[in-house]
């Protein structure tokens, strides 16, 4: 590892970044989320999520989310970065790796490891979620990490779209065997992004997390990064990209990760159906702190990248009062917020935040939000319970 990278992980967990909030939030030019200073503790909250929660540590192979509650820095340690996987990790050779574009393309590419990190490279703070997370798990399946890796448009525009084409498939080497119709076949992991949303300028070939090498864990050597996206469409341990004519309709697009709900079509309320892309917008707060008699509410926003207007937190049935906001909040990255709670009154308090975006959408509470059968995207807003 060379001088520049070396001191790259150095400073990863220091200001990186500078803030693209709108004009009218309030920002606080320090905000973290600091360890505990001494004297400083963690007043438990007393919801039923909460008390039904449990953590494991990572497991090989297994789903991991993190203890939003115990959030202590800027950026999610690679090993505490929420962990989903469907077909198992693969063992992928750094050496013999190579990434694949084909299809409808001037120019067929096959590209090794050591030749797509010379290429136009690029860092920049990312922040997701599963799209499965939700209340029930602290929405633990979520991390912010620094990144670094090349553009995929960059790629995309070497290879040469040819005319008519309409979709980029993204292949990862983890693969099973399904049973579709009665026959056994093997699937690769695998997403599609039209034309359009994959020549993104901010969409990324990974293979560097939080300035270190991309973690078999976390697809090494190369992931899709789709910013202000799900997390399911960064493809993880990717292989080979495809453009083609037609819609790609795998498993992960258009039978699973799929939200099924009730909506309004053109007068008619139907059930449909819609593959999980753009993360809707969301905040929730996931710790309480007391010092010396004095209260500090702090959580996070995600969403699709639009700038947020403010972000608001309100008191059993108080009014709803601005929060701060760090003002080294990223585009991409999670929104980090926090809350002065003066001199609350002892017993239990319910505590709920909302964001708004810069055009004029407020996140939903969950008696507004449309009917479901599956449990994706859980965005609503999230009410807490304390007792002072």
């Amino acid at each position: 590892m060379n001088p520049e990278d070396i001191g790259r992980r150095k400073v990863l967990k220091g200001a990186l970044g500078t803030s693209v909030l709108a004009a009218g939030v309030v920002t606080a030019p320090n905000l973290l989320f600091p360890a505990l200073a001494q004297g400083e503790r963690l007043v438990p909250f007393i919801d039923e999520q909460s008390e039904a929660f449990t953590w494991n540590p990572i497991q090989p192979n297994s789903t991991h989310w993190q203890d939003t509650r115990q959030i202590s820095n800027r950026f999610t340690d690679n090993d505490e970065f929420y962990l989903v996987q469907h077909y198992g990790q693969p063992e992928v050779n750094n050496d013999s790796w190579r990434l694949k574009v084909t299809g409808m393309v001037d120019n067929e590419l096959e590209i090794s490891l050591s030749e797509l990190m010379k290429k136009y490279i690029f860092e920049q703070q990312v922040g997701f979620e599963c799209g499965g997370n939700g209340q029930r798990l602290l929405h633990g399946l979520i991390g912010n990490a620094n990144w670094r890796g090349t553009s995929l448009a960059n790629i995309l525009i070497e290879a040469g779209i040819q005319d008519g084409a309409k979709e980029v498939v993204f292949f990862g080497a983890d693969t099973a065997i399904e049973e579709i119709r009665g026959r056994e076949v093997e699937k690769a992991f695998a997403r599609s992004l039209s034309i359009e949303d994959a020549m993104r300028p901010e969409n990324m070939l990974a293979f560097e997390m939080n300035g270190e090498p991309l973690p078999h864990f976390h697809g090494k050597p190369v992931r899709l990064l789709v910013p202000g996206w799900y997390g399911v469409s960064n493809v993880k341990w990717l292989t080979q990209i495809h453009i083609q004519d037609t819609r790609y309709m795998g498993r992960f697009m258009g039978r699973d990760y799929v939200t099924l709900k009730r909506t309004d079509v053109g007068g008619t309320e139907r059930w449909v159906e819609n593959s999980v892309t753009t993360m809707n917008l969301k905040s929730s707060i996931v710790r309480v702190m007391e010092s010396s008699g004095q209260y500090r509410v702090q959580g996070f926003v995600l969403n699709d990248g639009t700038p947020l207007e403010n972000v608001e937190v309100k008191i059993d049935d108080g009014p709803w009062e601005s929060a701060n906001m760090s003002s080294r909040n990223t585009k991409y990255s999670w929104k980090l917020f926090s809350y002065n709670w003066q001199d609350p009154s002892p017993g239990e308090h319910t505590l709920i935040s909302r964001a708004t975006d810069i055009n004029g959408n407020v996140q939903a509470t969950s008696d507004e939000l449309p009917e479901k059968v599956s449990f994706w995207e859980d965005f609503a807003q999230f009410p807490r319970r304390v007792r002072i």
